[in-house]
């Protein structure tokens, strides 16, 4: 379908709002070159084919632009309408932090932003994800890199809290509301887990006992595999395994999880790279979370990751990820189905467009609105202005 957002675009991303409209977020150019505008489009699968008029939720000259780490837009069940994007807050290659803007009046007017963490570090701050708290307060957890500051490899960091030659990256949570001035709407930050990987990209949902968040966690021995935490009234439980991979990798592989939620239904996906296996992976939860099936492997053979995860009304999952192919990539999709065993529960694969493997085309996007599904990803191929592009198809009836 044709795309919302002009030639030099990128770094899309999709929210499915309870109202069945869908939201779009991406950078592009400033007009006049200097800087980027971070720009919003709505859908409304069920009566329109097109996506509205784009309008600007910001523009700015230090916004951090990244492949990996980009802006999110998620709307409350009062209809407000909150996004984040990165802005530079230093010097350093990874110096930004987390902004957030809302807005009353569906995208018409944005609030003066606001930072959730509030360390007044220089370091990195990024990986956002939004879930409901209640009609008016959101919650947010966020990667913080507040113990690398002042960190170098030589010598590593006077005072640091870990070992002085291993920073440590962090997971944080708070909540927010609107509020004027912005701060007054910030609740207390709380530390989730003390030690991550370093730049993989987090993942909220909303079950009927709460809400989870999954992330790449990180041992001492640099096992990097899939964590989930759950919010058990106001305490969060310890950090658990989703599946022992045992993926050890002394860096960050860039390649985070996402999880969706109905009732007490979860599904979870990931990228695995473990014993030089490159694989997408699937694991189902029944009790909101508390325990998974065993993961069910769903590429083609030689994965990229890049995952993004829906579920449908069965209770059966779709996920979609970038597959490696001779000269680039491709989008590829597929069911999942709860019930069954092994490969039994996979359906057909689709593509959903053609791709690259390059780090500038991005992390492709999907959401599922009724019985519309619906694609954002940024086509950086060869030869091609690069540019954000989506797509919609249509579920099967029963889906």
């Amino acid at each position: 379908m044709p795309s919302p957002a002009g030639p030099g675009s990128g770094e899309p991303n999709l929210f499915a709002a309870q109202d069945g409209r869908v939201y779009l977020t991406w950078f592009e150019q400033a007009p006049e070159g200097d800087g980027h505008v971070l720009r919003l489009s709505t859908l409304d699968p069920g009566r329109s084919e097109g996506w509205s008029t784009p309008r600007t939720v910001a523009e700015a000259r230090d916004f951090w632009v990244n492949w990996a780490d980009f802006p999110s837009v998620h709307v409350l069940p009062e209809g407000l309408l909150a996004v984040h994007w990165p802005e530079r807050s230093g010097s350093g290659t990874y110096d930004y932090d987390v902004m957030v803007s809302w807005s009353e009046d569906g995208g018409d007017t944005w609030s003066q932003p606001v930072t959730p963490h509030r360390d007044g570090v220089s370091a990195e701050h990024g990986f956002v994800s939004f879930f409901p708290v209640d009609g008016r307060t959101l919650g947010a957890v966020w990667l913080d890199g507040r113990h690398y500051a002042g960190w170098d490899e030589t010598h590593g960091q006077v005072g640091h809290i870990g070992r002085p030659d291993d920073p440590e990256m962090s997971l944080r949570f708070t909540t927010l509301i609107p509020a004027n001035p912005p701060e007054a709407g910030l609740g207390a930050e709380e530390l989730l887990d003390a030690r991550i990987c370093d730049c993989c990209q987090t993942s909220a949902a909303l079950t009927d006992r709460g809400p989870v968040v999954v992330y790449r966690d990180r041992s001492p021995e640099e096992i990097r595999d899939i964590s989930i935490l759950r919010r058990e009234g106001d305490q969060w439980t310890a950090p658990r395994p989703i599946h022992e991979d045992g993926w050890e990798i002394a860096a960050c592989p860039v390649n985070g999880p996402m999880v969706a939620a109905q009732g007490e239904q979860v599904a979870v996906a990931w990228f695995t790279a473990q014993g030089d296996r490159p694989r997408v992976q699937v694991a189902f939860s029944t009790d909101a979370g508390d325990t998974f099936s065993e993961p069910i492997q769903v590429d083609d053979g030689d994965p990229g990751g890049r995952v993004a995860l829906v579920l449908l009304a069965s209770g059966d999952a779709v996920v979609s990820w970038l597959e490696r192919r001779s000269g680039g990539g491709e989008i590829l999709m597929r069911s999942v189905s709860a019930q069954g065993r092994g490969r039994s529960q996979l359906g057909a694969i689709s593509v959903v467009a053609e791709s690259s493997t390059v780090r500038s085309s991005g992390f492709p996007r999907m959401v599922r609105s009724g019985d519309h599904m619906i694609f954002a990803w940024t086509d950086a191929r060869e030869g091609t202005a690069r540019q954000v592009r989506t797509a919609m198809a249509r579920l099967g009836a029963g889906s």
